[in-house]
């Protein structure tokens, strides 16, 4: 069984990884929707004051008239605002009188994107040029107000679209130069510009209107989004959880297959596993047929050989330790070790069983958990492995105990801990370290530790744990502690 784990992580999921994928997806696409339909909607809206300040110009040119270089308008315009006094919408004419090529100067300087015009304007105005911009008329909503900006005047012909503070309020302006023809064809008459202000809260309300609008529709689809995204998540998901279900079963020893039915990609993986699960177990099962045999075809001769009346005690003995060897070697052989990852054993039957059988063949060692195993408590191995390195640290505890023996079961973070503790006299550190080097023999030590701790040494090596011989701090004597990773699928 490879000790390698998978690298633990929340960004290890693949459902956390989808959910944020889809987090990220919907925090970045949605907003960045909503800034380009805020920005678009707030353009169509700049247009179309444009145009609607456009078309009152129009109507005020319409009833405009210049006789001898004066301007007559009538009294009340058609648009009611016009004529209401603080009504918003204001219309202003005037005209510069200066000499043609100061006019003409100040014309080219005045475009639709450049503000150097209003600049020189102001220029103007400071060195005595005042008088080169005459008012004409104003609208009757006009009245009570001041300009504190200079106007814009672009090229004849050219209009310009902007902002202006007026009364410390921003308002939008619209302004656009035209020329009348002239009573004489050879003369030629001064260019007038027609401004038209609107108060900016109209604009900017309708704007705002619309912004929390979108954002709130936009938080709802949001919602909305995360909702459908966590229940495709979770249907895309359910055959994997399924799967690791499955997969758990497995390793637990309720089931010996996958049984459910996948989709496509993961039908392949299951019918492969269940085709590794199958020839592993059929592997396994004829190589302890064929070590039975093996053990049987042996133990004949050494039986028969034990049986002669003329052999040495000598050679008694060492037909003895042969037979012993045997055994030995054929247990640990036989152990299913890291190829039965999937086999469940639940420790309490096998601990159950041990101690009552234990209790009859030791009499006088009281036999009791220290902390007896849960109903979870899984041993992922092959149960006569089980029963092999519990029944010969049980045992050896017996013969070196006084009166008490200890069985404490624990699952802690992934690791399974089997400890087996005596009040005997316990094991000294240069004897601990002298059993647990490889190679050398348990049974060579004192009374209690025989040659199954050989067999359990090698039984927790095939399932890449650990034992670790210490003095108990309960009952005082030696105490033996098996410790197995459990990190499996859940």
């Amino acid at each position: 069984m490879s000790s390698q784990r998978a690298p633990q992580g929340k960004l290890n999921s693949l459902r956390v990884r989808l959910i944020l994928s889809a987090l990220l997806l919907i925090l970045l696409l949605l907003p960045t929707i909503g800034f380009a339909l805020n920005n678009a909607f707030k353009q169509q809206v700049m247009t179309n004051v444009r145009e609607q300040l456009s078309a009152y110009l129009y109507s005020v040119l319409a009833v405009a008239e210049m006789e001898e270089g004066k301007l007559y308008m009538p009294e009340a315009l058609l648009e009611n605002q016009f004529n209401v006094i603080g009504s918003g919408l204001y219309a202003i004419i005037d005209r510069q009188v200066n000499n043609q090529n100061n006019s003409d100067r100040q014309v080219n300087n005045q475009t639709d994107s450049d503000r150097q015009g209003s600049n020189q304007t102001d220029s103007d105005r400071q060195g005595g040029a005042a008088s080169d911009i005459e008012p004409l008329w104003s609208s009757n909503s006009f009245l009570g107000l001041n300009l504190t900006s200079p106007l814009p005047h672009p090229k004849v012909g050219r209009s310009e679209f902007g902002e202006l503070v007026l009364e410390q309020q921003p308002h939008l302006i619209y302004s656009f130069s035209v020329r009348f023809a002239p009573a004489e064809p050879q003369s030629q008459s001064a260019p007038i510009t027609v401004h038209i202000i609107k108060d900016l809260d109209g604009v900017t309300q309708q704007i705002s209107a619309f912004s929390q609008h979108l954002w709130s529709w936009l938080l709802v689809l949001m919602l909305v989004l995360l909702a459908i995204q966590f229940a495709w998540l979770a249907w895309t998901l359910k055959p994997l959880a399924r799967f690791r279900l499955e997969l758990g079963q497995v390793q637990r020893g309720e089931a010996e297959e996958l049984s459910g039915h996948y989709p496509n990609e993961l039908q392949a993986v299951a019918k492969q596993l269940n085709t590794l699960l199958s020839t592993e177990q059929r592997q396994r099962s004829r190589y302890r047929n064929a070590l039975s045999d093996l053990a049987h075809s042996l133990k004949t001769p050494l039986a028969v050989i034990q049986s002669q009346k003329d052999l040495s005690p000598t050679s008694l003995e060492q037909v003895g330790q042969i037979n012993r060897t045997i055994g030995h070697q054929l247990k640990r052989a036989q152990s299913a070790a890291g190829n039965a990852w999937h086999l469940g054993t639940k420790i309490s039957l096998v601990s159950d069983k041990l101690l009552r059988t234990l209790v009859k063949i030791h009499p006088g060692i009281q036999l009791v958990y220290g902390k007896p195993p849960e109903e979870e408590h899984i041993f992922y191995g092959d149960q006569s492995d089980l029963t092999e390195m519990l029944g010969n640290l049980l045992d050896n505890a017996c013969k070196a105990a006084s009166s008490r023996v200890e069985l404490s079961i624990e699952s802690q973070q992934g690791k399974l801990t089997i400890s087996v503790e005596d009040d005997g006299a316990g094991i000294s550190p240069e004897q601990r370290q002298t059993i647990l080097e490889r190679g050398k023999r348990a049974d060579t030590y004192e009374k209690g530790h025989g040659i199954g701790l050989a067999i359990v040494r090698d039984l927790v090596d095939s399932y890449q744990g650990t034992l670790h011989i210490s003095q108990g701090k309960i009952l005082g004597g030696a105490r033996f502690e098996l410790i197995f990773d459990q990190q499996f699928a859940r």
